[in-house]
């Protein structure tokens, strides 16, 4: 089962018609932005848009804010603090992971950024597992060169702290110039669920540059090089382009020609 749809809900006081919008439109699922900012403070308004998504069938996410880095002294306490917040909001809303970056280099050894990294991980799962919060952490493979989360990096991040991940297919192009799509998904496979990010993406020797609307060619790619892999699983599509609705319509519509 493939399910999709847009990054964004928009304020809190029209939350549930935009539900209702996204449902019309054929969404499936809806990613949480607390990207600026956790938003959704009050634990009745989580549970209200929980319980009108999961009516309307729509699988929920959250996007952590992005002043998270997890391989800094000094921002470490700070950025577990964000992630944790956004896992109880998470939790009431009923979303299942907490997407976020999860650190830079800027400086420290590889292994030294990984090994920072993992333990932050292990010790946010341990707070979860004490609240029994629901939302797993989902680490997302980023797309600048100096910033930790290639493929490879996530995959053992997921091994060694049993904690959930995300696939921006849009961050591994930018790093890495392609995108292999049978060799990325292969490395996935033993896991029955995906959580994708997608969309456009300008990107350099750096890396990435900034989202695009996303060409008719990459939905293609990517719902074609889904299409086997989706027998057994839920994978879930959150496009992330500056045009997310009109860019997760477009994609339902051709999920359906093939």
């Amino acid at each position: 089962m493939i399910k999709i749809g847009p990054t964004g809900l928009g304020p809190v006081k029209d939350a549930l018609e935009t539900l209702e919008d996204y449902k019309e439109q054929g969404f499936s699922c809806c990613e949480v932005l607390f990207t600026y900012g956790i938003y959704i403070k009050d634990k009745k308004d989580a549970e209200k848009i929980g319980k009108k998504a999961r009516e309307l069938g729509i699988k929920l996410s959250i996007h952590a804010p992005y002043w998270i880095n997890l391989n800094s002294k000094d921002k470490v306490s700070k950025s577990k603090e964000r992630i944790l917040k956004s896992c109880e909001i998470g939790h009431y809303l009923g979303a299942y992971r907490i997407v976020f970056h999860p650190g830079f280099y800027a400086g420290v050894d590889k292994e030294e950024s990984y090994r920072n990294i993992k333990n932050a991980i292990l010790e946010m799962e341990e707070v979860r597992e004490k609240e029994k919060w629901n939302p797993e952490l989902a680490p997302e493979t980023t797309g600048k060169k100096n910033v930790f989360g290639s493929v490879d990096e996530i995959l053992r991040l997921v091994k060694d702290t049993g904690c959930s991940f995300c696939i921006d297919f849009a961050h591994i192009l930018a790093r890495e110039g392609k995108v292999d799509y049978p060799v990325i998904l292969k490395k996935f496979s033993k896991f029955k669920e995906l959580h994708i990010h997608f969309s456009g993406i300008e990107y350099g020797e750096k890396g990435e540059r900034r989202h695009k609307k996303t060409e008719d060619m990459r939905i293609l790619e990517l719902l074609n090089a889904l299409k086997e892999d989706a027998k057994g699983k839920e994978i879930v599509i959150i496009n992330e382009s500056p045009y997310p609705i009109e860019d997760s319509a477009k994609t339902v519509k051709y999920l359906g020609t093939l």
